[in-house]
């Protein structure tokens, strides 16, 4: 009977040998100590020690440096081993393993840091209107229609990880006036001034067929969050509001669609299925252009001319040679995409940098990704109508500002006549707001003219 007995005491040391090891990893009876990391600091800060998922994070201050940070505390299992020491410097830029050794057993530690960010990642009021968030100066600024009761708006506010703010998120607050929000995590504090202008006559309008902004896809979101942060009194408005005549356009001067849609949108009929909403406010959006109103169209909005009567009655007149990738499958550029100016003393190229080629138009930088998104129109004898140039000109009454390598029309100006507005088209697949990435060594150069193109145009169309 003590002999069974001693078997089972024996089975059981075994299991729980067993069960201190690592469950991926071999071990033997040796059952002299444990492999814990009881205490463990770098610079100072103290790691927060996670027994079940055998993690330790460290908070750090968000400016801190962690390429080289030194291990200022460590406390192990009494007759452990580990493979860092104290007074060690590490790279904390990625989570490192502690392999942590005590007679035949062993464990394996991550070990990682995390930032006290204490920021506003989002800020939308009555869960429509989406805040332009400056981190640099720490405002925050939403644009909503006159009709919108800001002195109980209720803001929806998504912030750092582990942080807190105050006043919290979802309550109802009084923005006729500016509100101060502080956000705390640990050692981190920011304050974020936000302000709120109702706009009953908005001055500028970007559009698209989402019902608020933060429902339009990333390449439209970045284009829009540039205009309301840089374009005073402009605001963002749906073709369902324009059809619907909810918004006041007395006071608009102009409105710019750029329209994104991974794969592209390839000619007239394939226009007609993709933006069904644009062109139920087809009526709507020619009585703005006919009554003096301007349009900024980019990418396959330059398809709209052709329905709202800016080419006559003539809606085949629409880009002939369209294409695009997807964003999350975007080309990476080797070096900076360009097209040539066909007029370089137009003012859509005022200001901006220039490259090797004075003739040409740098609009991206080595590093960036792009999906290449054109809406052109091919000229030659070949296919698509337009034996030249004069042949283009003659039918649509535009006039070209920029080609494609190829002799393609890339960009193009219907110019304001007889009370009409003007319009300025861009089909470049240069023409890009958005990168999913950049590469390794990305430093912007020219990626910056597309921002000052596209100032260039308002101030001419509004002029």
């Amino acid at each position: 009977m003590k002999t069974m007995y001693k078997y089972i005491l024996s089975a059981l040391a075994l299991v729980f040998a067993l069960a201190s090891c690592d469950k991926n990893d071999d071990c033997s009876l040796d059952l002299n100590g444990d492999c814990l990391v009881e205490e463990l600091e770098l610079d100072g800060f103290k790691g927060n020690i996670n027994l079940e998922s055998r993690s330790i994070v460290v908070r750090i201050p968000e400016t801190t440096p962690s390429n080289a940070m030194k291990v200022t505390n460590l406390k192990i299992s009494e007759g452990a081993f580990a493979n860092i020491a104290l007074g060690q410097t590490l790279n904390m830029t990625t989570a490192q393993n502690i392999h942590v050794t005590n007679g035949d057993l062993y464990l394996d530690w991550t070990l990682s840091t995390m930032r006290d960010e204490a920021r506003i990642l989002s800020f939308v009021i009555d869960n429509t209107y989406n805040g332009i968030i400056d981190e640099e100066n720490k405002t925050i600024t939403v644009y909503v229609p006159g009709n919108v009761d800001i002195a109980n708006a209720i803001p929806t506010i998504e912030i750092s990880q582990n942080a807190s703010i105050s006043p919290i998120s979802g309550s109802p607050t009084d923005f006729s006036s500016p509100v101060t929000y502080t956000v705390t995590n640990n050692s981190a504090k920011s304050q974020y001034v936000v302000y709120v202008h109702a706009i009953g006559k908005p001055k500028a309008l970007f559009v698209g067929a989402a019902s608020d902004m933060s429902k339009l896809d990333i390449e439209a979101q970045t284009a829009c969050s540039w205009m309301l942060t840089n374009v005073t009194e402009s605001m963002y408005a749906s073709f369902a509001d324009i059809q619907a005549e909810t918004i006041d356009l007395s006071e608009c001067k102009f409105i710019w669609w750029h329209y994104h849609k991974d794969g592209g949108v390839d000619g007239h009929d394939a226009f007609v299925a993709n933006a069904p909403e644009a062109l139920a406010a087809k009526n709507q959006l020619r009585t703005f252009y006919e009554n003096g109103g301007a349009f900024l169209l980019t990418r396959y909005a330059t398809n709209l001319p052709s329905f709202i009567g800016v080419t006559g009655d003539d809606e085949w007149t629409t880009p002939n040679n369209c294409w695009g990738q997807a964003e999350d499958g975007a080309e990476l550029c080797g070096g900076p995409w360009e097209f040539k100016m066909y007029n370089a003393s137009h003012p859509l190229f005022a200001n901006t940098t220039p490259g090797d080629d004075a003739e040409r138009i740098y609009c991206t930088d080595k590093g960036y990704h792009i999906t290449n998104s054109t809406a052109q129109y091919h000229i030659g004898t070949d296919w698509g109508g337009y034996d030249d140039y004069a042949a283009w000109e003659n039918r649509t009454g535009g006039q070209i500002i920029g080609v494609g390598g190829d002799g393609a029309i890339v960009a193009w100006e219907y110019p304001a006549h007889d009370g009409k507005g003007g319009i300025i088209c861009i089909g470049s697949g240069c023409y890009d707001w958005y990168s999913y990435t950049y590469e390794d060594g990305y430093t912007e150069k020219f990626h910056k003219n597309i921002a000052i193109m596209t100032q260039n145009a308002i101030d001419y169309l509004t002029k």
